[in-house]
C-alpha cells in the first residue's frame, strides 16, 4: 500500500493530505476538531508548469533589500526601516529575523539609530522630520520613484497644478504627494477625470505611480488629454519598465495555460494587478504568498499552469510553489520566452563604504 502524506498550512488551520490509490483525502484541523473531506482526483496526467519571464524582483526591489542587508553588515543591528522595505511579507520576516525593526513613523525610531527609507519613497515632511532629529539616514527609494518626484516638482516650478494617477493610500502616492508644495489632485480611474476641479485648465501636468503600467494608465491619460488638451506629462518611457514587462509576460502566458498563479503578498499593488489582468483576459487566477496558499482542487481537470511573481516576490517562493505542485501531480516545468532584465541601480554611498554614518544608538 502506497500512502503519501503532505501537510499544508492555511488561513483556517492545518490541512493533512494523503493520497492512496489515486484518491486524495484531506483533514482540516481547526479549533482542536477534525473535519474530514475527500474527493477522487482526476487521472494523473502530466501537468505543464510554465514560468513567466520576467518575473519576481525588479531592480528597485533588489536595490532596496541589498541596502538594508549591507546596512546590517556595516552598522550592525538594529537597523530601523520606515514602513515595509518592499511589499512582501517573506522579505519583511527575513529581514526582521536579521535585526531589522520596521516602524510606521520616524518618531518611533530611537535617537541616533540607523534609519532606512523604503523603496516607495517618502514625503518632504517625513524627510525633514528625520533630519531635524539628526537621524543617520539611508534612502532606499527606488530611483524611478525619485524621478517621478523630480518631474512633479519641475512641473510645479513651471506654474502647473499637478494631477497624480495612482491608488489612494499607497505609500508611493503619499510620498509623491508630499513632494509637491501645492498638493496634488489624485485620480484613480478615467471617471475621476470628469470630477476634477482645477485652477487653470491650461496649466496642468500629470505624473503616475510607478507600479502602474502603460496599459493601466492609458485610459486615464486619454481622458485627461481629452478634457485638458494643454496638459503636460512624462514620456511613456518614464513608466516603470518592470511593471510593464511583468504585465506583458502575463498577457502572453495567459494564451498558453489554463490557470495562472501569481506569487506575491496581498498588499502588493503590482502583484494584485497581475492577478486582475489574468482574470480580465478570461483565465482563472490566484494570488498566493507561497506554497501554503495552494488549493489542490485548483489543478483538477487542467493540463497547464502559468506561474509568475510580483516585483517584490523572491524567487525561492516560486520554487516552493513548483515543488508543492509537483507533489500533487506529475509535472513538466518550462520557462517561457521573454525579456531578460539586466537593469541595476547604483547603491547609495552610505552602504558602499564611501560615506560612513555615525551610529549613535542601538
Amino acid at each position: 500500500m502506497c500512502v503519501k502524506w503532505f501537510v499544508i498550512s492555511c488561513t483556517y488551520g492545518i490541512h493533512l493530505i494523503f493520497i492512496q490509490y489515486g484518491i486524495i483525502y484531506t483533514m482540516l484541523l481547526e479549533d482542536d476538531e477534525v473535519q474530514k473531506y475527500d474527493y477522487t482526483a482526476p487521472p494523473m496526467t502530466e501537468l505543464t508548469l510554465i514560468l513567466a519571464q520576467p518575473r519576481g524582483f525588479c531592480a528597485g526591489v533588489d536595490r532596496a533589500i541589498e541596502i538594508v542587508e549591507k546596512a546590517l553588515q556595516l552598522y550592525g543591528a538594529p537597523v530601523y526601516v520606515r514602513h515595509e522595505i518592499v511589499h512582501n511579507k517573506w522579505v519583511v520576516q527575513d529581514l526582521r529575523a536579521k535585526g531589522v525593526v520596521f516602524v510606521g513613523e520616524v518618531d518611533e525610531i530611537p535617537d541616533g539609530a540607523i534609519t532606512v527609507f523604503s523603496a516607495h519613497g517618502i514625503s518632504e515632511k517625513v524627510e525633514n522630520s528625520a533630519k531635524l532629529r539628526d537621524l543617520p539616514i539611508i534612502d532606499a527609494t527606488c530611483p524611478l520613484v525619485t524621478k517621478v518626484h523630480r518631474e512633479a516638482q519641475r512641473y510645479e516650478n513651471e506654474g502647473r497644478q499637478i494631477i497624480l494617477i495612482g491608488h489612494e493610500g499607497h505609500p508611493e502616492v503619499e510620498g509623491t504627494s508630499g513632494r509637491v508644495r501645492g498638493g496634488v489632485l489624485l485620480v484613480q480611474t478615467a471617471a475621476d477625470v470628469a470630477k476634477l476641479e482645477v485652477e487653470n485648465a491650461d496649466a496642468l501636468a500629470y505624473v503616475t505611480q510607478t507600479t502602474l503600467s502603460v496599459d493601466d494608465t492609458k485610459d486615464i491619460i486619454a481622458a485627461l488629454k481629452n478634457r485638458f488638451p494643454n496638459i503636460a506629462g512624462p514620456e511613456l518611457r518614464d513608466i516603470c519598465y518592470a511593471t510593464q514587462n511583468r504585465q506583458n509576460s502575463v498577457r502572453d502566458l495567459a494564451q498558453q495555460v489554463d490557470l495562472i498563479l501569481v506569487i506575491g503578498s496581498a498588499n502588493s499593488s503590482n502583484s494584485n494587478r497581475l492577478r486582475d489582468l489574468a482574470e480580465e483576459i478570461g483565465k482563472p487566477a490566484y494570488l498566493v504568498d507561497d506554497a501554503r496558499g495552494l488549493n489542490p482542487a485548483w489543478f483538477d481537470s487542467i493540463s497547464s499552469v502559468g506561474i509568475t511573481a510580483g516585483a517584490s516576490a523572491p524567487e525561492h517562493l516560486v520554487e516552493g510553489v513548483v515543488d508543492a505542485i509537483g507533489k500533487l501531480r506529475q509535472t513538466r516545468v518550462q520557462t517561457m520566452n521573454g525579456d531578460l532584465e539586466n537593469t541595476r541601480f547604483k547603491l547609495p554611498p552610505e552602504v558602499t563604504g564611501e560615506k560612513m554614518l555615525e551610529k549613535k544608538a542601538g
